[in-house]
């Protein structure tokens, strides 16, 4: 069952809130984003200027979560996430200079379908690797939560229409996954949940997941590979 108004409100509200009040010191290093905090933030919650080395209103989201929106407005218009579609609304905001903090990568994906090239052609290959395929895959999670085959499968098309990189994809699959099992009215335990997505992201990119299930601890579940992934053929 797809899950009530209010989580897919929640969900997308909650990301163009974190996105707007940490957008000013995206990339930046630490000491940088904890003196933004201790210094500015305060006056921003408290009704003061955008607290941002960038030009923009107070609360103004980004290309993460215009992205996001534009993925569930595609999904409303056709009762499922045509690529092709989703594609023509990724390109016409950029293309019409909507976009918030435009990545490089979604920029130059985004030439590419203006100048006609197919949806399923136009990402930028391998090894150009950001996170902008999974940065606006949380309402797949919800859209497809009770299909999981399908939620994976919809979390690579949306995102290779940007990024070719099987990481991208995967990082999509793991954003998507997570919220459909947040979304579930079951408690969250921890070990499972990573145990979850990981399974679901292996067949897409297994280095990474290895790795990830290698430098974990073992008392919280993750030390052991075989307790965390079960082994896949090919």
């Amino acid at each position: 069952m797809i899950p009530p108004k209010e989580r897919f409100s929640g969900c997308l509200v909650g990301q163009c809130l974190g996105d707007s009040l940490g957008f000013p010191v995206e990339g930046s290093p630490p000491d940088t984003c904890s003196q933004y905090v201790r210094e500015e933030l305060g006056s921003f919650q408290r009704g003061g200027p955008c607290p941002s080395r960038r030009a923009c209103s107070v609360g103004q989201y980004t290309d993460d979560s215009q992205l996001a929106r534009e993925l569930m407005q595609s999904y409303a218009a056709h009762g499922r996430l045509k690529p092709d579609d989703y594609a023509t609304r990724i390109a016409a905001i950029f293309s019409e200079s909507r976009i918030v903090g435009r990545g490089l990568a979604t920029d130059a994906s985004a030439r590419r379908l203006l100048q006609g090239v197919p949806w399923d052609e136009a990402g930028a290959p391998a090894p150009s690797a950001g996170n902008g395929s999974a940065m606006r895959a949380g309402p797949v999670g919800l859209l497809y939560g009770d299909d999981l085959p399908e939620m994976i499968r919809v979390a690579h098309d949306q995102g290779r229409i940007t990024h070719k990189d099987n990481r991208c994809s995967a990082g999509a699959i793991a954003i998507a996954g997570a919220v459909a099992l947040a979304s579930r009215p079951s408690d969250v335990h921890v070990e499972s949940f990573i145990r979850q997505l990981s399974e679901w992201v292996l067949p897409m990119d297994r280095p990474s997941v290895r790795e990830a299930s290698s430098t974990r601890p073992r008392q919280n579940g993750f030390g052991d590979r075989r307790n965390l992934v079960p082994e896949l053929s090919g």
